[in-house]
């Protein structure tokens, strides 16, 4: 049987078991074809652990496989790419390379540039966001699972795809963070007999805790000092917000990988429901998410700002915007969307 003929499928969110069948046609299928694996704009542990993933798994079925991002995989995750090449999106001139991403909502977290060198479209989108519009050839989404390392290590286990050690570990990352440590309410018996046979075949719980969460710089503080002073609290405690600057980077001598996990914060908060970070860089406006909630439904309040994600945690994209002249309209959104979602 020709298994490319299964890549014409679209779906519309899928169940688990059928999204493991799904993902062993999509790696059986690929045998002979070249393929990228795109994740989103500044990666975190579930892009980079699913595109690991989905790469080892490709190359064990004798895929020719790489993975590409616009941005470079932060250092401390760096371990979790063993075995795999990963090329800057800059850097990527292939032309015979079909495209199948990993963790992104929508086809806009790829990046423009990157995404304009596959001219043909995205053939397979796997992906766990609610807000996910099914915009590849074939859509293996599952909008509630907890990670995209969730629906990967899932359908490999249930379908016999290679997982060793090193997978085992990247799939683990991914869990381990987008769940947050394996605290919020996707965190199911399911996720934890997953995660208890990945350890099982080698991922390892103590050491991606501390490369992951334990291995902060001092200038990581500085810029938590920093964003801790700017704390406004709105609708009565209800919303939390804070922000962050070029300078502050600057100053700190930090990048804009340190500002990972700012936003748990104000969202640790008693009382607050919504929990805002704002980042003003030199192109706009991006923003970050958070909630107690899923009826808040962050994820379209983060789609009113040109952005996407979860019902839980969200980010979004304001461009052209400054904090001085614009803060208070992206507060305003946020809080017009916060008293029409809390009354229903």
């Amino acid at each position: 049987m020709d298994h490319r003929c299964l890549f014409i499928r679209k779906t519309m969110g899928i169940s688990m078991q059928a999204a493991g069948e799904a993902l062993r046609d999509l790696v059986k299928g690929l045998k002979g074809r070249k393929v990228a694996v795109l994740g989103h704009m500044r990666p975190d542990g579930d892009c980079i652990g699913s595109q690991t993933a989905l790469c080892r798994m490709l190359l064990a079925e004798g895929v020719d496989a790489l993975c590409v991002n616009r941005d470079r995989i932060p250092p401390n995750l760096v371990p979790y790419a063993e075995g795999v090449t990963f090329v800057k999106g800059a850097d990527y001139d292939a032309t015979d390379r079909v495209a199948v991403t990993v963790d992104c909502a929508d086809a806009s977290r790829i990046g423009t540039e990157l995404l304009a060198k596959f001219p043909s479209g995205i053939l397979a989108n796997i992906d766990h966001h609610a807000s996910n519009p099914d915009y590849a050839q074939t859509n293996i989404v599952v909008r509630e699972a907890a990670a995209t390392c969730h629906i990967l290590a899932a359908g490999a286990l249930a379908q016999g795809l290679a997982v060793d050690t090193v997978t085992a570990k990247a799939l683990h990352l991914g869990i381990l963070t987008d769940t947050g440590r394996f605290c919020y309410r996707s965190t199911t018996a399911d996720v934890f007999a997953i995660i208890a046979e990945l350890v099982r075949r080698g991922a390892d719980p103590a050491e991606a805790n501390y490369r992951v969460f334990e291995q902060e710089s001092r200038g990581k503080l500085e810029l938590t000092k920093r964003f801790l002073n700017t704390i406004l609290f709105h609708e009565d405690g209800k919303i939390c917000s804070g922000e962050l600057t070029q300078a502050d980077y600057a100053a700190t001598g930090t990048s804009k990988e340190d500002k990972e996990g700012l936003v748990e914060f104000p969202r640790s908060v008693e009382g607050v429901e919504i929990a805002v970070l704002m980042e003003e860089g030199a192109d706009g406006i991006r923003g970050s998410l958070r909630g107690r909630d899923p009826k808040l439904r962050l994820d379209l309040c983060a789609g009113k700002l040109n952005g996407g994600g979860h019902m839980l945690a969200a980010g979004f994209n304001m461009q052209g915007c400054r904090l001085p002249q614009d803060r208070a309209k992206i507060l305003g959104i946020v809080i017009a969307h916060y008293r029409e979602y809390s009354a229903k």
